[in-house]
């Protein structure tokens, strides 16, 4: 059930796809990083690489493998040049969460392993599909992929502006899980027995914590204005 395809899907993969594309092409072609959370980058590099263990033991298709591929390794390369390449101007300041400093700075990043990465392991290990160490880690995977946002937009929320391409992709980040949520409901009336509330639910509030952004960055675009959050 988890791998069936359809129009609605689709467009979601190729709108993911192209949020690390805008990511990596901005960090490429400025030479900076200023402005994107090493935090968040950090947190999906995880999602991924719990959710995608299936790797070693099933394939599904060539599509499927590559995409899972992908995903991980554009995190792991974004990751990796902002801790060496691009170091010099990562925003570390900026980049904290209920007062903790910098991923793997001199602070321990605290609230992340607090707030974010501890309660979503303790969601998994009680709900999830199977008491097994995958369905535990893919459980782990889907409420922290809802969450994993929340450096970024933290970092936003303190700078009040953003970079129009970090804009672009944290609009589609957020749009890529909305179309998913399309894609469910399509399911659950095309697809006998389609049933996947835990997943559901957890996209539900991704998409709900953009919720914010989307206002503003919509209005900034309508207007033809700079994209600044109130406050």
């Amino acid at each position: 059930q988890r791998l069936a395809m359809n129009i609605f899907r689709l467009a979601a993969d190729m709108l993911h796809l192209v949020s690390f594309l805008v990511l990596m092409f901005r960090m490429r072609s400025q030479r900076s990083c200023r402005g994107v959370s090493l935090k968040t980058q950090i947190l999906f590099l995880l999602v991924f690489c719990c959710r995608y263990l299936d790797l070693f033991f099933s394939f599904i298709s060539v599509y499927n493998t590559l995409m899972k591929i992908f995903f991980i390794s554009a995190t792991a390369t974004t990751v990796y040049w902002m801790l060496t390449r691009y170091k010099s101007s990562y925003d570390v300041e900026n980049d904290k969460f209920h007062g903790d400093g910098s991923f793997f700075g001199m602070f321990a990043p605290h609230g992340v392993i607090l707030f974010i990465v501890a309660p979503c392991f303790l969601l998994a290990l009680i709900f999830n599909e199977g008491f097994t160490p995958f369905e535990v880690l893919w459980a782990f995977s889907i409420y922290l992929e809802a969450v994993a946002i929340l450096p970024q937009l933290f970092m936003l929320q303190r700078t009040k502006e953003g970079e129009a391409f970090t804009l672009l992709y944290i609009f589609c980040v957020g749009s890529y899980r909305g179309l998913y949520i399309i894609n469910w409901i399509y399911r659950y009336f095309t697809e006998p027995n389609y049933w996947q509330l835990l997943v559901w639910i957890s996209g539900i509030v991704q998409t709900l914590l953009y919720a914010d952004f989307f206002y503003y960055y919509v209005v900034a675009l309508r207007d033809g204005s700079k994209f600044q959050l109130p406050g």
